[in-house]
């Protein structure tokens, strides 16, 4: 059935424990859960709780999966998406779950290719919490010479840059805070990330230097050795440039005050090209006091 229902779109994975399935999901954001609630395990229903409480995990559709004469949980204390019936026909089964990544696509604002939340839930998050009061910092990431990269490797090597990114992120920023962080995907090459303020300037060094230490990869042997490439810039002219590093520009509210998300993405912004003056792998933090 698994064929059937997704071909070579999706990759369907099952796990034998709660546990393993974590490991993964926090690793690589799904397009949809199911999970079996048959045996009542409240385990279950903590995790799938927890999930769709995060503010990253939360778009992330959820089938709950029930025995037929099972007494369904209130919706309040199951945050489910969708429910199926065991047994039931493999008719309804693809029914059921192709609505439910429909109207996920439908209704989630994400970008397509990190599985990330987008400008859209960005914006509220960032607006939410400065009109909370509390303090928190935002940092914009964006790719060093990663245009010159697509030009010369190809868009479909640069997707894998970053789709990497998006994990590295994900992953760099959870291991330091697990609760209250937020990960998105601006488009193309920019990312952006919260954290608690006293956690900032660690996330974004652990993040500048596991991503420096992953890139070559991506590149070819011959460019790895020589430890840069031979590409085009925006002008059209053929230059030699370094392998890729992460820029960070990191803005905070413990000394100035922001009103809205623009004002505060601006400052990030600003930030981010006052690192890249630096010629990469470098973060910079505003220190202006507003």
């Amino acid at each position: 059935m698994t064929e059937r229902l997704f071909g070579n779109k999706h990759k369907v994975i099952i796990f034998s424990s709660l546990n393993l399935a974590l490991d993964y999901i926090y690793n690589s954001i799904p397009d949809l859960l199911i999970v079996d609630f048959i045996q009542g395990n409240p385990a279950a229903f903590t995790v799938v709780s927890d999930l769709k409480a995060d503010s990253i995990f939360g778009q992330v559709s959820i089938v709950g999966l029930f025995g037929d004469d099972q007494e369904m949980p209130d919706n309040s204390l199951l945050p489910i998406d969708d429910f199926i019936r065991y047994p039931a026909e493999e008719e309804e089964v693809l029914s059921r779950i192709c609505i439910c990544l429909a109207r996920a696509d439908r209704v989630v604002e994400t970008n397509p290719l990190t599985r990330l939340p987008g400008n859209i839930t960005i914006l509220k998050q960032v607006q939410s919490r400065i009109e909370s009061g509390v303090i928190f910092a935002m940092a914009w990431v964006d790719i060093d010479y990663f245009k010159p990269f697509n030009d010369k490797y190809g868009f479909a090597r640069g997707d894998e840059v970053l789709k990497m990114l998006g994990r590295l992120v994900l992953n760099t920023v959870r291991q330091k805070q697990p609760q209250g962080s937020f990960i998105g995907h601006i488009g193309g090459d920019d990312f952006v990330f919260i954290v608690n303020h006293d956690v900032m300037e660690e996330v974004s060094q652990d993040l500048i230097d596991n991503f420096s230490n992953i890139v070559p990869t991506f590149y070819d042997s011959e460019d790895r050795a020589k430890g840069c490439i031979e590409s085009v810039d925006r002008e059209g002219a053929h230059r030699t440039f370094p392998v890729m590093g992460l820029s960070v520009g990191i803005t905070h509210n413990s000394k100035r005050s922001f009103k809205h998300y623009g004002e505060m993405a601006e400052v990030a912004s600003e930030m981010k090209k006052f690192a890249k003056m630096c010629g990469g792998g470098c973060s910079k933090t505003d220190q202006r006091v507003v």
